[in-house]
């Protein structure tokens, strides 16, 4: 350009060409490696969450695996049973090899029990951290089966701090990340990804009289037997029913706990888990910890306030005091309880608010910063 163009006939002038930046390069074929399909009975939050990611990873184009234990459904991505429940553990490595072959990216689904895969996989490994199982050992393995928990505990802690020390890690939660932060991993290999929820479909109609639900695998740090204790308290100030949906090893000892007015669904279809959360009154998780808690965000969808005690997950699912309460003890719990049941208007103006945040977590929503890691997991690894 001549030196001597006035300088705003110069600005009206195009601009040089710039070089925008690269897209990160995005993985085409991607393996998850978990325990369960969703298929599984024992399936809960965990498998849902990997199919939600691996239908929406397919729906925009990549080509995904899922290589698990016990049975396994079919779905619009490849699913792969490598053998039993526990045994797959051991034979995921060549199942993976012959079973699946070469993928862009393996993604480790870390619950407690973790199959070491940066140290037989040689190629970009991201590990995916539900809730860091510290406390859970022991309540799991107690008495003579103490030294199976301190076992369990060092391992994943090793696993997660150590093994995969190169690779970056997914938490589903703040409280997740928090706790992995404590246990030794560095803050910049962690992302946070949150959980969806679907759109809910049309509002099936409350329920006239008191009703609760509880909601998730029977085991035992959901603490549905400290639900049932509390019930007792709370219904002769309420009434109403208490429903208990899910299955698991506790169900049996919790029916023989279960007193007047407690009702077991056992499994329940999509359609009628849909009816209870928009029939329920309030949601009720006591949980001794959870990654964030899904069916929270499930009952907010649908207006049902959730009152949970104030643990990791769950203070990152439910708002104090805006979409619904956290009880710091028993106690609490129950009060907050019977407070919600004997107020309408509260539990109503909550609802909104809880289906209000709820908009805010989508299952694309999800999936997009999910691929986001994926590609920065790709990008940044080194042989």
């Amino acid at each position: 350009m001549p030196q001597h163009v006035p300088s705003p006939l110069r600005a009206a002038l195009p601009r040089p060409a710039q070089h925008l930046p690269a897209l990160p390069p995005q993985p085409r074929r991607i393996v998850f490696l978990a325990r369960r399909d969703l298929g599984n009975p024992a399936a809960g939050g965990s498998e849902l969450l990997v199919d939600r990611l691996a239908e929406g990873l397919t729906e925009l184009g990549h080509q995904v695996t899922l290589l698990c234990g016990g049975p396994a459904a079919y779905r619009d991505y490849r699913v792969v049973s490598a053998g039993g429940d526990l045994g797959h553990f051991l034979r995921a490595r060549p199942a993976l090899h012959r079973q699946v072959g070469d993928c862009d990216l393996l993604v480790e689904v870390c619950n407690g029990l973790p199959y070491l895969a940066p140290l037989w996989h040689h190629g970009p490994t991201l590990c995916l951290v539900n809730h860091v199982h510290t406390d859970l050992w022991k309540m799991r393995f107690g008495g003579p089966l103490a030294p199976a928990a301190r076992l369990g505990r060092r391992l994943e802690h090793w696993a997660l701090a150590g093994a995969q020390r190169r690779n970056l890690l997914v938490a589903v939660s703040p409280s997740t990340a928090h706790a992995l932060r404590a246990i030794g991993v560095e803050r910049d290999r962690i992302r946070v990804v949150h959980n969806g929820v679907e759109e809910p479909g049309p509002r099936a109609s409350r329920s006239p009289e008191p009703l609760f639900v509880a909601m998730g695998r029977l085991v035992e740090y959901k603490r549905i037997d400290l639900l049932l204790r509390l019930w007792e308290r709370v219904r002769p100030v309420t009434g109403g029913r208490l429903v208990i949906v899910g299955d698991g090893p506790e169900r049996e000892r919790l029916e023989q706990l279960a007193g007047p007015g407690v009702e077991f669904a056992g499994h329940v279809s999509e359609a009628e888990k849909h009816r209870l959360l928009c029939a329920a009154w309030l949601l009720l998780h006591p949980s001794a910890v959870e990654g964030w808690g899904l069916v929270v965000t499930e009952a907010a969808a649908r207006e049902t306030p959730a009152i949970a005690f104030d643990v990791p997950g769950l203070r990152d699912s439910v708002v104090d005091g805006e979409t619904g309460l956290l009880a710091r003890g028993e106690s609490s719990f129950a009060a907050a309880w019977c407070t919600l049941a004997l107020s309408t208007h509260r539990r109503t103006l909550m609802g909104k608010a809880a289906r209000d945040r709820a908009a805010r977590y989508r299952w694309n929503h999800t999936v997009r910063q999910f691929r986001a890691v994926a590609a920065e997991a790709v990008r940044g690894w080194t042989p």
